[in-house]
């Protein structure tokens, strides 16, 4: 006669497990979305008795820490767009500038879906990430153009000049970034499973930015600051050497008043970093054997920091594990641990879980090893 290996309880009755495990690299969602489906179907096929349920849904939280990604890559979208618009003070500059974003994001997602990538957190993790890098090329791309159409130069020149300038300092910038995260591709195993897609975001994104900042972003900039560029040139406004000497017109505008005080505390502060960094230029070999002895300091936390493969992360669910002696029988394990407790509530920054007036503690909540 056979031992019994197991004793399954969902809501303090007696059921029957069935696991469900994907293989390969088949969505978890997609699994989960066609069982959902054929539920219904296949309880018609069962006794009336019999009550068919999904219990331990991964999708809830694959799906959770999916919107969760994407929710944070918007805000940091929004962030950076909005942070341009008050250093540029021209929504027309930062129109051109955070449109450079979508589209560099899409040309990331055509690039992974034609590797056969999906949309998940590592893939997400990495598109996020790479928000906030890929305004650069576009941005300098724009200041550049607007410097010299300050200086009273055509659009057509000042775009073609402005651009011209830059290619070589963005296209190193652009290998220094994408360069460290070439190592990534190294990694084997579930490291490597993991952290491949992730690199592969940020490349694609970041080369996407490039190829934008060098074709779309000059082109927007000939339809949109063509009147910016007119303004420039008007006797009314003159050069930036002459807007120096010339105050500002008063405006009522309260976003351009604010964009105006953040830029008169900015050059204040930009004039402090003047005179600090001419105090470290003097003061050379101190510095340096300073950030050197900094350094190898910061080394002293390492043993601090613990080791872990994986961070702890909110699973929604706890798991509360009861062990029995040795060669104890499973019925009497089930009949000592009860299935179902009677209350589980936080003491003391623990969990407690009430069963037969007995005290168990068990694992943080929402914590998963």
């Amino acid at each position: 006669m056979s031992t019994r290996p197991n004793v399954v309880h969902v809501d303090g009755k007696s059921a029957v497990l069935l696991a469900i495990v994907k293989s390969g690299a088949v969505s978890t969602l997609s699994i989960i979305s066609g069982i959902k489906q054929l539920l219904p179907s296949v309880a018609k096929t069962l006794p009336a008795s019999l009550n068919l349920a999904a219990v331990g849904d991964q999708s809830v939280f694959v799906t959770s820490a999916v919107y969760s990604v994407m929710r944070e890559g918007v805000i940091a979208a929004a962030l950076t767009g909005m942070m341009v618009l008050l250093f540029l003070g021209s929504w027309r500059s930062t129109l051109i500038i955070t449109v450079s974003i979508p589209l560099s994001i899409l040309a990331s997602v055509a690039a992974l879906s034609a590797l056969g990538e999906t949309i998940n957190v590592m893939t997400l993790g990495g598109l996020a990430l790479a928000v906030g890098i890929l305004v650069d090329e576009a941005t300098v791309t724009i200041e550049n153009i607007n410097w010299h159409l300050e200086h009273g130069k055509e659009v057509e020149a000042a775009i073609l000049d402005g651009a011209q300038q830059i290619v070589i300092p963005a296209t190193v910038s652009l290998l220094c970034i994408c360069i460290a995260f070439v190592p990534m591709f190294g990694l084997s195993g579930v490291a490597g499973y993991l952290f491949r897609p992730l690199a592969e975001a940020v490349i694609f994104a970041m080369v996407a930015s490039y190829v934008l900042s060098r074709t779309l972003v000059p082109t927007l900039a000939n339809y949109l600051l063509r009147k910016q560029g007119l303004e420039a040139r008007s006797p009314h406004t003159g050069t930036v050497a002459d807007s120096i000497a010339i105050p500002a017109r008063f405006s009522r505008n309260p976003l351009l008043r604010f964009q105006r005080g953040f830029e008169h505390a900015f050059e204040a502060i930009r004039g402090g970093y003047l005179g600090l960094l001419q105090l470290c230029l003097l003061n050379r070999g101190k510095l340096i054997a300073g950030f050197i002895g900094f350094t190898l300091l910061s080394f002293a936390l390492a043993p601090y920091l613990g080791e872990d493969f994986f961070p702890s992360v909110d699973g929604g669910q706890i798991k509360m594990h009861v062990r029995a002696q040795t060669g104890t029988r499973i019925e009497e394990t089930t009949s000592e641990a009860p299935p179902q407790t009677d209350e589980v509530y936080a003491e003391d920054g623990a969990l407690i879980a009430i069963a037969n007036d007995r005290w168990t503690p068990i694992e943080p909540a929402g914590t998963m090893p």
